[in-house]
Formats: structure tokens, sequence, C-alpha cells
């Protein structure tokens, strides 16, 4: 899934209050066409290491499979049922991290992803992801 850098055109995502809260989170699609994920870092998203925190990483992973899943279920709402996630190398304040997914497989109303996140340098972190696109009814998940 890692790309080449390329001249992307971001746009502000509006994901709810608790990603405005990490962001804001940005969106765009890439020359192939596809759905690109990116937060730029600050001191903000720093752990006591000194490191980007991994619940920021592990957040913006999550997000992105779900929007991903979201396009892919013809904008019917999905749920993460299981998200697996491998730290591959630490990001640091003041980067830009850049999340891509792809469907792997549906089946009936359940989907596959496969995400990963880079520093613009380096892979940050990769996962994979099971989601349920959910019944419109509330409470039906």
């Amino acid at each position: 899934m890692t790309h080449p850098r390329e001249e992307i055109t971001w746009k502000p995502l509006q994901a709810g209050a608790f990603m405005d809260g990490l962001g804001p989170v940005k969106a765009a699609r890439d020359v192939e066409g596809d759905f690109v994920y990116a937060l730029d870092t600050t001191g903000a998203h720093a752990n006591v290491l000194g490191q980007v925190h991994g619940g920021v990483i592990a957040s913006l992973l999550d997000q992105t499979v779900a929007m991903v899943a979201w396009h892919t279920a013809d904008r019917a709402p999905t749920v993460t049922v299981q998200m697996d996630t491998r730290f591959v190398a630490p990001a640091q304040p003041g980067v830009r991290l850049t999340a891509r997914a792809r469907l792997r497989h549906r089946t009936g109303g359940m989907m596959f992803l496969d995400a990963e996140i880079s520093d613009g340098a380096r892979l940050v972190a990769l996962a994979t992801a099971v989601m349920k696109i959910a019944g419109k009814a509330a409470g039906d998940v």
C-alpha cells in the first residue's frame, strides 16, 4: 500500500468530536483515486517518551478503516468489530502521519481491511480490522 509521494489536495474531515480533538484529520484521494487520511502531529500528541502516543496512531488507523469501510458499503454505517495493530517504528511529534486502508475481503455484512500509517519517510504502524455493516435502526449493530 505504500505509494510514492504525490501531489494531494487535502480537505478537513468532519469525523466527530473525538477525532476533531485529535486533529484536525485531513482527507484526500491520491493519484490512483484511493482515499488517504492525514494527521499533522504536535507536541500535544506526545507520550512521556516524546514520541507520538500509540493511542493517537491507533485512533487514526481505526478512523481510516472506518472511512474506507463506509465508502465500500455505499456509505452505510459501519462499526469496528476487531482491530489488530502493530507498531513498527516510533513517530516524532511534528510529522504528518499519512494513513491508507484497503478492503481485503467482504462477505455478507462483514468487511476485512488492512491499513498502514507512514510518516512520509517510513512505515510507522500496520493494522488489520474486521468491520460490520450496522443496521439503520438504533442499537442494531
